[in-house]
């Protein structure tokens, strides 16, 4: 069987596992969760393309991701939850945080900004913030484990799958997932963009008709 091709940019991921095997898994997964600069997804999926090979088991390999990802969260909310409470306590009050907000914050995410914490987990780059900010929040525990666990078992089983269903066209998924979250999120930004104009628009007018 001939060797995968691998994008240069990725053969030290490659020589790294090769090296540390499912521990090394587990370390680039902790790592790049908690919001080192580490392509998770394209790790997930080579990785899923390296078990239709047979050089890696799906159930030590979907194990050891989706611990290293439960814990690469788990340190962003402990950080959020320690960190950021003191950062509010001594600093809030500057910049117009107040023990009120903080509170409301809560309150939504018992309602349903825990949510996030499942689909944040597809946005790279915003995963370890949605746990940053409920650890800010005092979201409990119990609940933070329940949707932040959940986010990384489907996180991990969806990619994994992917590079084991596309095989060694692993790396045309990865760039047709990353230039689809592109255009995404730019339409976000632009959406939200035209909403601040229209509201900026009718706000003025408003202004206007309410002058004598």
């Amino acid at each position: 069987m001939h060797e995968i091709l691998v994008p240069s940019s990725l053969h030290h991921l490659q020589h790294w596992i090769s090296v540390h095997g499912y521990l090394g898994i587990f370390l680039l997964l902790l790592l790049g969760v908690f919001g080192m600069p580490i392509p998770d997804e394209t790790l997930l999926l080579f990785c899923g393309c390296l078990t239709s090979r047979g050089t890696l088991h799906a159930i030590p390999l979907l194990i050891c991701s989706f611990l290293g990802s439960a814990s690469g969260i788990s340190l962003s909310y402990v950080l959020g939850r320690l960190l950021g409470m003191q950062t509010i306590i001594r600093f809030g009050k500057y910049v117009g945080i107040h023990t009120a907000q903080l509170e409301k914050v809560h309150n939504w995410f018992k309602g349903i900004g825990h949510w996030t914490l499942v689909v944040g987990y597809f946005v790279p780059g915003v995963r370890h913030l949605t746990a940053l900010i409920a650890g800010i929040s005092i979201l409990d525990a119990r609940s933070f484990m329940t949707y932040a666990y959940l986010g990384a078992f489907l996180w991990v089983s969806v990619f994994l799958s992917l590079g084991y269903m596309f095989g060694e066209k692993w790396p045309v998924v990865s760039r047709l997932f990353h230039q689809h979250l592109v255009l995404a999120l730019s339409m976000i930004v632009a959406g939200f963009l035209f909403y601040l104009l229209v509201r900026k628009v009718l706000n003025s007018r408003a202004l206007e008709r309410g002058k004598p």
